[in-house]
């Protein structure tokens, strides 16, 4: 369970092709306080910690991961955002997240608001994934607040601390991410749809 928070940006090192898996090493700040087994979320997608040496650590994700998510698009060098699971007691600053991508969407707009940025997604309504205004919404595991709503589309408004601690300085007009709709949102949605 994450917050939608992001603790740090890592850079990948290294991105290995085994059988249907990818294993992926990258260098971060935070891999030193890291254990073998533990879920961290990377861009917003859960993936376990299976090796570690100095200030790198490797993961590993299988093709349900990296069919649902922006994984294949992944570069050495690119930076991802790095949260580590919550604890018992702290403080909920994002909402719930469960590191599990619904889908991918496009950037299709980048509006500079002169002290903050408007970002507008684009994303396939055929898995059924919903969005309200004043709602929540994970993009790369970054919480964010609907600015925004049409029926594929929603905008967020980025303030100047995220857009310079998480990997939104680096997204452009094209730039698959990885969503996470809102867990209540998905409850209501399917409930309603079975009505």
């Amino acid at each position: 369970m994450f917050t939608g928070i992001i603790e740090t940006l890592g850079e990948i090192i290294e991105i290995k092709k085994d059988k249907d898996n990818v294993h992926i090493t990258i260098a971060s700040s935070i891999t030193e306080e890291l254990k073998i087994d533990q879920s961290v979320s990377h861009n917003g997608i859960c993936l376990t910690v299976v090796n570690k040496d100095k200030n790198r650590y490797t993961v590993t994700a299988i093709s349900e991961t990296i069919n649902k998510t922006n994984i294949s698009f992944w570069k050495s060098g690119e930076k991802v955002n790095l949260e580590r699971g919550m604890k018992l007691g702290d403080r909920l600053d994002g909402h719930i997240v469960q590191g599990h991508i619904d889908q991918t969407g496009k950037c299709v707009s980048i509006q500079d608001k002169n002290g903050s940025w408007l970002y507008t997604f684009e994303y396939d309504t055929s898995h059924k994934n919903i969005t309200i205004e004043k709602g929540s919404i994970t993009v790369n595991g970054v919480s964010l607040t609907v600015v925004d709503s049409k029926t594929d589309q929603f905008s967020v408004a980025i303030i100047p601390y995220t857009f310079e601690n998480t990997n939104f300085n680096t997204f452009e007009i094209g730039t698959i991410v990885n969503l996470e709709f809102d867990v209540i949102g998905k409850y209501v949605s399917k409930l309603h749809s079975n009505k």
